[in-house]
C-alpha cells in the first residue's frame, strides 16, 4: 500500500506540473505590489507577484532582482525555482513577520527604500549575480521607485522602464502604512497607485472621482427591461442628455433626457436600450444641455462616452474621434445577445475612454465590483518574453514631432498624418503625453489628443493620421482633420489637459511645429511667439516634389524649425534628409575613458579634430557600450585650436562620427570611426570600412588611459592610434623623437598558429620583399617581447626590408616617455631572432671560412717564396746520394 501511495503521489505531482505549465501559457507573471518603506523598523516589507491566470502556477526559472539606484547594481538576487503561486495566483517575498507568511522570507529592512528598482526575469535568462549591472535582457516586469522627490533613478528607468518615469511612494499619504500597487489603467495598460497594503490579496484599485459626470456601468443586449446605463453626476450639473449612436452610420438612434435635480452627488441608473439598431457596434454618449440643443450642434463634444464594436475597424471614424479622441472602441470578443454587463474599473484619470471598462457583475446604484483583470501589462511583457535592448535618449531629449503631412493630394485629404518619435529609437510609453492641433487665427487647440496608454513601436515611432494612410495609424483621424495652415502642431507632457491653460499652451511643451500653406502670408506671430520664438513658420510646398510631400525632421533639436526639411512622406520609417557635403579633415582625435581602470565621468570624453571653425551642424557622434548606444547630435564649430571636446557619462567600446538623422546606421555617411573591442553584435549594421583596433593596455601612463590619434589623416586605420595619458583639449601625447632609441635588428618570420594578431596588418607571412609592408608584423613581435605599447605607428621612422625570408630593421624608435624608451631599448638590445633557428650554423660557417682562407694564404706564400729563390741542382744531386 505504501508503494501504491507513493506511485499515486508521484502521478499527482506530474499531473500538477503539467497543469501548471498549461496555466502559465494562459497568462503572465507580474509584479503586483511593493512595500519598501514601513513605519519604524521596516518589519513588514514585501514584494507581491501575481499570475494573471488567477491560478497556481510554477515559478520555475524566474528570478527576482533588487537593484540599488546608487550605481545601478543588484544588491539582492532571489531564485524562485522550486516555488509556485498560490491557488489564486499570488506569491509573496517579504519580511519574516509579514502576515500572511511569505513564500520567501527575508530579514527585516531587506528591501531598500529607494531610489531603487524591483525586476522580474523569466526562464532562460542567465542568472544575475549580486553586484551585477542592471540589464534588460530576459526582463518580464519591473518597477522603478523612490520614496522622495528629486531622487536620481534615471539610470535604472532608462533600462528597465524606458519612457516611463519612476514611481514615488509617498509615505505621508496614509496615516499607517502604504504600498505601491499595480492597477489596470485602461485597455491593456497598467499603472501603479499608492494605497493601503494588501499582501496576498487583490489590490484596492478605485477609479478617481469624476469631475462632473461619468458613465459608470452599462448593460448591453439581453432583455430590454434589463438594459440600462448607470451614471455618476455631481451636484452642480444641470440638465443632461444621453444619446445612443449606431456605430457604423453614426446616426443617433435613442435620446434620453436627464433633468437636473440639484441634489447631492448621486448614482443614477437610466433605463436605455443600448442595442440601437441591433448592429454589432454602437456608442453611448452623455452631453450637457437639452435634447434640441445637443442635436442642433454638429459633432458636439460629450462629457463622457462609451464606444463598442465587434470589429473596431468597421466603426465610423468620424464618430469615434469625436466621442473618444485618440481611443479605440471596446472590443466585443463574444456574442452579447444574452446580455453583457460592463463596469468602469480602470483607474485612468481621464474620461471618454472605453478601455477603462471590463466585464463585471452588474451592481445598479452600488459601487462597481471589479474583478482582477486576466490580462498582461503590454508595457513590459513582450511576445518572446525578452524586450529589445534599451537605448538611452539623446542628452535627456523627450518625444519629438518627427514628420507632418497636413496637405495630401486630392480633395479627400485622407492620407494626412503626424508622426511622433522617441530619440532612443526603441519602444517607449507615451504616458502623460498630449498632442494638440492649434488654430493659427485663434491660438486655441481645435483638436486635443491624450496619448496615455499608447506606446511607440520598436523603433520609437508613433503614427496619428487619416484612415487612408498606410501603414495604419495607431490613432485614426477623420479625413481632412489636420488644417493646412497657418497653424501649429504641439507636443506636451502634462498631467492635466494643456488646453486648460490660457492662450496658446506653453507649460509642459516638448516640441512644436508652426507651419503655413502655400501662398498664405497671414500673420502667425501669436503661435511663433508662444511656441517657436523668433522663427519663421514652415512651408509644406506642394511644388517641391512630384506627388506628395511632408515636412520631415532632419536634426534632433526640439522647438527648432530649422531642423525640418521638405521631403517625400515616410510614415513609420526613417526620414529622407539631404546630407551636406562632408567637411575635409574632420576626424575623431582622442577617446577618454575607453581603456584601463579608474574610470570617472571626468575621464570619459570624445575629442574631434579638424580645420578651425568647421561647422558641426548635422553631425552625430554615437558612443557604444556593450549592448547600448548613445547618439549625440553636434552643434557649434571646431575651436580655433582645431579641437572640439564632447564629454559623456557612459563607458565606451566604440565611437562613430557620421552625418545622420539622429543615429548612425547604414543610411548615414560615416566620416570616421574606431572600435577597440571585439566587434559586438550591436555594431553589425555599421559599414565594413569602420576601423577596428584592439590596443593593449600597457604601463605607458599612470592612472587614466585614453586612445589617441597620432596620424592625422588616415581615417579608419588601426595604425593611427596608440594608448597614452589623456589630454582633453590639448595636443595628443604621441611618440616623440626626444625619447628615441636606435635600432638595428635582423628578425626571422614568426611561426603562425592560424590566427591573426589583433590589430596587425598581416600581408605576407613569409616577409617576401615584393609588395609587403612588414611594419605591422614587426610591431606585433616587438610588443610581444616588451609589453610596452609599441604599434606600427612607432616604426614610421624605421627602415624595414625583407630579403630571403629575413627582416632587417635600422633606424630609431620614438617613445612617449623615458620609461617606455628604456623598455624598448632593453627589448631591442636583447633580441637576436635571426640566430634562433640553427643558431650554430652561422658561427661554424664563419670559422670554417676563416680557416680555409688562412690555409689558402699559407699555400700562396710558399708558392711565391719558392719562385723567387730557385733550387741548387748540385745540392739536389748530393742530397740524392746521401739518401741512397
Amino acid at each position: 500500500m505504501m508503494w501504491l501511495a507513493s506511485v499515486l503521489s508521484r502521478v499527482c505531482m506530474l499531473c500538477t506540473c503539467v497543469s501548471l505549465v498549461c496555466v502559465r501559457a494562459e497568462g503572465c507573471l507580474m509584479i503586483s505590489e511593493v512595500n519598501s518603506d514601513n513605519p519604524k523598523f521596516d518589519t513588514h516589507e514585501f514584494v507581491e507577484l501575481f499570475h494573471s491566470s488567477g491560478r497556481s502556477t510554477s515559478l520555475q526559472g524566474y528570478t527576482l532582482v533588487l537593484y540599488n539606484g546608487n550605481g545601478n547594481k543588484a544588491y539582492r538576487v532571489i531564485d524562485l525555482t522550486g516555488h509556485a503561486t498560490d491557488e489564486r495566483g499570488f506569491f509573496l517575498i517579504g519580511s519574516v513577520e509579514l502576515s500572511p507568511r511569505p513564500g520567501v522570507a527575508l530579514p527585516p529592512n531587506s528591501i531598500q527604500n529607494g531610489p531603487d528598482a524591483v525586476a522580474l526575469y523569466g526562464p532562460g535568462t542567465e542568472l544575475i549575480e549580486v553586484g551585477g549591472h542592471v540589464q534588460a535582457e530576459g526582463l518580464v516586469d519591473a518597477l522603478v521607485y523612490a520614496t522622495r522627490r528629486g531622487a536620481e533613478v534615471e539610470g535604472l528607468a532608462s533600462v528597465l522602464t524606458p519612457g516611463s518615469p519612476p514611481f514615488l511612494e509617498d509615505p505621508s499619504l496614509f496615516e499607517e502604512d502604504e504600498s505601491i500597487q499595480r492597477c489596470l489603467e485602461t485597455d491593456h495598460h497598467w499603472a501603479f497607485r499608492v494605497a493601503p497594503p494588501t499582501p496576498g490579496r487583490a489590490n484596492e484599485c478605485v477609479p478617481p472621482p469624476p469631475a462632473l459626470a461619468r458613465i459608470e456601468e452599462l448593460r448591453l443586449g439581453g432583455l430590454v427591461t434589463t438594459r440600462h446605463v448607470e451614471l455618476s453626476i455631481a451636484t452642480e450639473m444641470g440638465a443632461m442628455v444621453l444619446l445612443v449612436f449606431d456605430g457604423q452610420t453614426g446616426v443617433v438612434r435613442k435620446t434620453t433626457e436627464i433633468p437636473g435635480s440639484g441634489q447631492s452627488d448621486r448614482l443614477l441608473s437610466v433605463p436605455v436600450d443600448t442595442s440601437g439598431t441591433g448592429s454589432t457596434s454602437g456608442a453611448v454618449a452623455l452631453y450637457e444641455g437639452k435634447v434640441a440643443e445637443v442635436l442642433s450642434q454638429s459633432l458636439m463634444q460629450p462629457v463622457d462616452a462609451f464606444v463598442f464594436a465587434a470589429d473596431p475597424q468597421s466603426f465610423n471614424a468620424t464618430l469615434l474621434e469625436t466621442l473618444t479622441p485618440g481611443r479605440q472602441p471596446y472590443t466585443l470578443t463574444h456574442g452579447w445577445e444574452d446580455g453583457l454587463s460592463l463596469s468602469r474599473c480602470g483607474v485612468a484619470d481621464w474620461s471618454r475612454d472605453s478601455g477603462t471598462f471590463m466585464e463585471a457583475v452588474s451592481t445598479p446604484s452600488l459601487a462597481n465590483h471589479c474583478p482582477w483583470p486576466k490580462i498582461c501589462p503590454h508595457d513590459i511583457v513582450f511576445p518572446d518574453g525578452t524586450p529589445a535592448p534599451t537605448l538611452p535618449p539623446w542628452m535627456g531629449t523627450d518625444f519629438l514631432l518627427n514628420e507632418l503631412n497636413s496637405d495630401s493630394p486630392g480633395a479627400a485629404e485622407n492620407t494626412e498624418f503626424i508622426e511622433i518619435w522617441h530619440p532612443s529609437g526603441t519602444r517607449a510609453s507615451l504616458e502623460g503625453v498630449w498632442l494638440l492641433l492649434i488654430n493659427g487665427q485663434t491660438g486655441r487647440p481645435y483638436r486635443e489628443i491624450s496619448l496615455s496608454g499608447h506606446f511607440t513601436d520598436a523603433n520609437g515611432y508613433f503614427l496619428i493620421g487619416s484612415d487612408g494612410l498606410q501603414p495604419k495609424p495607431s490613432i485614426v483621424l477623420p479625413a481632412n482633420t489636420v488644417q493646412n495652415g497657418p497653424d501649429a502642431v504641439a507636443l506636451y507632457r502634462s498631467k492635466e489637459p494643456p488646453s486648460q491653460q490660457e492662450g496658446v499652451p506653453k507649460l509642459g511643451l516638448l516640441d512644436a511645429m508652426v507651419y503655413r500653406a502655400s501662398g498664405n502670408d497671414r500673420d502667425t506671430w501669436m503661435l511663433t511667439e508662444a511656441l517657436t520664438p523668433y522663427q519663421l513658420p514652415l512651408l509644406e510646398d506642394p511644388q517641391a516634389l512630384p506627388g506628395d510631400e511632408s515636412i520631415s525632421r532632419c536634426q534632433g533639436s526640439p522647438n527648432t524649425l530649422s531642423a525640418f526639411r521638405v521631403g517625400p512622406p515616410t510614415p513609420m520609417a526613417n526620414n529622407v534628409c539631404p546630407h551636406p557635403p562632408s567637411p575635409e579633415g574632420l576626424a575623431i582625435n582622442e577617446v577618454g575613458g575607453a581603456l584601463g581602470p579608474n574610470h570617472t565621468q571626468e575621464s570619459m570624453f570624445v575629442e574631434l579634430i579638424g580645420p578651425p571653425q568647421t561647422s558641426l551642424d548635422g553631425l552625430v557622434v554615437m558612443v557604444f557600450e556593450g549592448r547600448t548606444r548613445e547618439a549625440i547630435p553636434l552643434q557649434g564649430h571646431i575651436g580655433d585650436d582645431g579641437l572640439f571636446l564632447l564629454n559623456h557619462t557612459s563607458g565606451t567600446d566604440a565611437v562613430v562620427l557620421c552625418y545622420g538623422v539622429g543615429v548612425c546606421d547604414l543610411d548615414s555617411e560615416i566620416l570616421d570611426s574606431v572600435i577597440f573591442t571585439d566587434v559586438p553584435l550591436h555594431l553589425k549594421n555599421l559599414p565594413a570600412t569602420t576601423g577596428h583596433i584592439n590596443p593593449a593596455i600597457r604601463a605607458v601612463a599612470d592612472g587614466h588611459i585614453s586612445l589617441s590619434r597620432c596620424s592625422c589623416c588616415d581615417h579608419n586605420s588601426p595604425s593611427s592610434w596608440i594608448t597614452s595619458s589623456p589630454t582633453p583639449g590639448l595636443p595628443n601625447n604621441c611618440p616623440s623623437p626626444t625619447y628615441s632609441s636606435a635600432i638595428h635588428l635582423c628578425l626571422e618570420p614568426q611561426p603562425h598558429d592560424g590566427q591573426d594578431q589583433a590589430g596587425s596588418n598581416h600581408t605576407n607571412s613569409n616577409f617576401e620583399p615584393v609588395i609587403t609592408d612588414c611594419s605591422g608584423e614587426v610591431a606585433v613581435y616587438l610588443e610581444q617581447q616588451c609589453n610596452c605599447g609599441i604599434t606600427a605607428l612607432y616604426l614610421q621612422g624605421v627602415n624595414v626590408s625583407c630579403v630571403s625570408g629575413l627582416m632587417y630593421l635600422q633606424g630609431s624608435i620614438p617613445a612617449l616617455s623615458e620609461h617606455q624608451r628604456a623598455l624598448i631599448t632593453h627589448t631591442t638590445s636583447s633580441t637576436h631572432s635571426c640566430l634562433r633557428k640553427g643558431s650554430l650554423a652561422l658561427p661554424v660557417g664563419i670559422v670554417l671560412g676563416m680557416v680555409f682562407l688562412m690555409l689558402m694564404g699559407v699555400a700562396l706564400f710558399i708558392f711565391l717564396y719558392r719562385r723567387k729563390r730557385p733550387l741548387d741542382y748540385s745540392s739536389m744531386e748530393l742530397s740524392e746520394h746521401v739518401e741512397l
